[in-house]
Order: C-alpha cells, then structure tokens, then sequence
C-alpha cells in the first residue's frame, strides 16, 4: 500500500518504511543504539532525497530516546548539571548547523555532503567496532583479559580554564569541554539526523572521563533536547522534517526495539558487536559505490 510524501515528494511503501524502521529498531534493541546512524543512510538507499532524510531521522531518533532516558533518570543516574551544558552545546550547534545546511543547499552541495560525512563516519566506526569486537573475541579464547584503562581527563580538557564541579559525575574541570562536544553533536544531528551517542558515550568516558554509571542517561538526555531543537530548527528553515515518514519509522522502530532487547538477551554481546561492525561497513560500502560509480544516463536539474 502506497502513501505519499508530503515534504519528500514522492509515494512509498507504507509496509517498508515501517519494516525499515522496525529493522533499525531492532539494532537499536540489540546493540544499544539510537540508530540514526543508519536509519539515512538506509531511507537514501530507498530514494527519499538526503535531506527529508536527515531531518525526518532527526525526529525519530526523539521519540526513540524518550523511553531510555526516564529508564535512566528512575535509577538516579543522569547528571543534569553537565547535561545541561552538553545541551546548552546541542542547541547551539544546531543553530551553526542549520547555517551551514542552509548554506551547503544553496550551493546544491548538501546531497553530496551528506553521503560523503556518512562514508566517513561510517568508515570509521565500523572499522573500530570491528577491531574491538574481534580483539575481545580473541581474548575470550585465549582467556586473556586487557588491562582496564582508568578514567581520567583528556589533557586537553585539562588546559581549559573556569573549572566547575559536577558531583553528579564526580569531575572538576571546565565547561567549555562538554560545551564543546554539546556543539559538535549538534552540528552533527543538523546535518545528518543522527543522535550522536555513538560518538557521544566515548568521547564522555575517555575525554571527559565520566563516570560509565551516568554516561549512557546524561547522554540520552543531551540527544533528546537537542533532537528537539534540531526538528523545530529544521521545520522552520529547511523546512524538510515530513512528519508521515518520521511516524511510519518510529511506529516500526518502537516495535522492532522490543525484539532486538529480548534477543540481545540471549546473545554473546562481542558476537553482536561483531554484527553491527559488519552491518555498518556493509552500509558504508555502499555509500562509496553510490558516490564513485558513474551512472549510465548523467544529467542536472537546475532552478532557475
């Protein structure tokens, strides 16, 4: 059954979007993540323009974060002093964000700049996550354990001055450190929809040096206020949030969530990291097709 596409401008299949959605909720309920990070990538794939893409990812990675982020502030552990800085950051970035969108679109670059970060990122974390997953399988064979790394400051972070206390997190350091990641992820969830806990949750422990006990809700509570300002930004610049695709991929993603957490319980979690590494360079393998394979038939679409 087809329907269409108010902002994309075009008809799709209702049964796969929502199937799509479902697909990337069940990752989200396996490995942990919010799925943005595949969710544009995949919607370009089925030929919704990168942008309505982007922006209408940006929505639904919102509502998906709800749900984790009270989990967490039941069990007390979301820091809301440094959440709000992070946030304070998102907000911010989105707004330099929705600069540059705008900028890149008048351009007619924005599409190419889309697929060319997402092959970046893309590339870049499956090939960690594929190098970390099979460093941990190997030591579950060989019965070897690494050495845990102890949580501390990047020392960047210690040169930056006007230090506050966090209790919540138990750091003393600058503002301007979490302020700064707040705007790079905002830029980041302007620009490609996604909710950046991939890169959020790393960069807290190993350059911040949270505590691993409030990093995944202070997180979740950064991405959701800053997916929040990244959708009313773009409904009222970009104008390219299409509200019946944000809802067909969150109908389907709530849905697939459910059975991805019930058999992440069963699993061996290097093994379903292993998975998700080898899903998201397959992803990305694609997207460098798409950018460097010449299509048979070339032509332009200019506005005049």
């Amino acid at each position: 059954m087809d329907l269409y596409l108010p902002v994309a401008n075009m008809s799709v299949n209702i049964f796969v979007i929502i199937a799509l959605g479902g697909m990337v909720g069940v990752l989200s309920g396996m490995f942990g993540v919010g799925g943005g990070f595949l969710t544009t990538p995949l919607l370009i794939f089925y030929g919704i323009p990168p942008t309505v893409a982007a922006a209408s990812a940006a929505t639904q990675v919102t509502g998906s974060s709800v749900s984790g982020m009270l989990a967490h502030w039941r069990r007390d552990a979301v820091d809301m002093h440094l959440g709000a800085v992070l946030v304070a950051g998102g907000v911010l970035g989105s707004i330099i964000g929705a600069a540059l969108f705008e900028w890149l679109e008048s351009k007619g670059q924005i599409d190419t700049v889309i697929s060319i970060l997402y092959l970046v990122l893309l590339g870049s974390i499956g090939a960690m996550m594929l190098r970390e997953s099979l460093d941990t399988l190997k030591a579950e064979r060989t019965g070897f354990r690494p050495q845990v790394r102890k949580r501390r400051h990047h020392p960047l972070v210690l040169m930056l001055p006007f230090r506050w206390r966090f209790y919540k997190s138990g750091l003393y350091m600058s503002p301007l450190a979490p302020l700064i990641l707040g705007i790079i992820t905002g830029i980041m969830t302007m620009l490609l929809g996604v909710g950046g806990g991939f890169i959020m949750v790393p960069a807290m422990l190993y350059i911040l040096g949270m505590g691993a006990q409030v990093v995944v809700g202070t997180s979740l509570f950064q991405i959701l206020f800053t997916t929040i300002a990244t959708t009313m930004i773009h409904s009222v610049t970009t104008r390219a949030v299409d509200i019946v695709l944000a809802l067909l991929l969150l109908a389907g993603g709530v849905v697939g969530a459910q059975f991805g957490a019930r058999f992440a319980m069963k699993a061996n979690p290097a093994r379903l990291r292993l998975g998700l590494a080898i899903i998201v360079l397959l992803v990305a393998t694609q997207m460098a097709i798409g950018l460097a394979w010449r299509p048979s038939e070339i032509y332009s679409i200019q506005w005049l």
